[in-house]
């Protein structure tokens, strides 16, 4: 039996592991919300966990497009993202698979095929790490941009109502610039 085969077989015990590891990765009322709540209108951010989740073991294991990947991806680094996590907190939870992956095969790595299978998958992981850290890195530039468009507002509406900026007429070019 191949790892691909014995991955579906074991998917369901690696996923619930994974899944629990990032939801205790949040603060202990925040976790045991998100472990009670099955609900993804009661639970919106443990139900976008745990469908991330289970999506991404199956494109790793289907060898899915990057692009896939990241459209996997993204809703999970995007909660990460806005919730104040570290860059690397934020996406520790990918790398993070591969000793779960370890610990529910220790008896079968011990064959040379599926040890091989075994370090192509590690490396599909690692890459999907630096994809997570990508879109972490988009999400966080979005933020920061938003930011600053408020805080530029902000500082534009203050200074009108001080009636430091006044609006300034368009004024069109001269007529001898125009070359018709």
């Amino acid at each position: 039996m191949g790892l691909k085969a014995i991955l579906q077989q074991k998917k369901k015990a690696i996923v619930k592991d994974w899944i629990d590891l990032v939801i205790d990765t949040y603060p202990g009322d925040s976790s045991k919300f998100m472990k009670s709540k099955g609900d993804r209108f009661a639970n919106p951010v443990g139900s976008t966990i745990s469908q991330g989740l289970d999506a991404l073991f199956d494109g790793l294991l289907n060898g899915d497009s990057r692009e896939k990947m990241m459209d996997m991806l993204d809703p999970v680094v995007r909660i990460r993202a806005v919730q104040d996590f570290a860059p690397s907190q934020a996406v520790f939870f990918i790398i993070y698979l591969k000793k779960l992956i370890r610990e529910k095969l220790k008896k079968e790595t011990k064959k040379d095929k599926i040890a091989d299978e075994l370090a192509e998958l590690e490396f599909k992981i690692d890459e999907l790490s630096l994809l997570g850290f990508d879109v972490y890195m988009g999400c966080k530039e979005t933020l920061f941009s938003i930011k600053a468009n408020q805080e530029k507002t902000k500082i534009y509406k203050a200074f009108k109502r001080a009636g430091l900026v006044t609006e300034v007429e368009e004024i069109g070019p001269e007529p001898g610039e125009l070359n018709i």
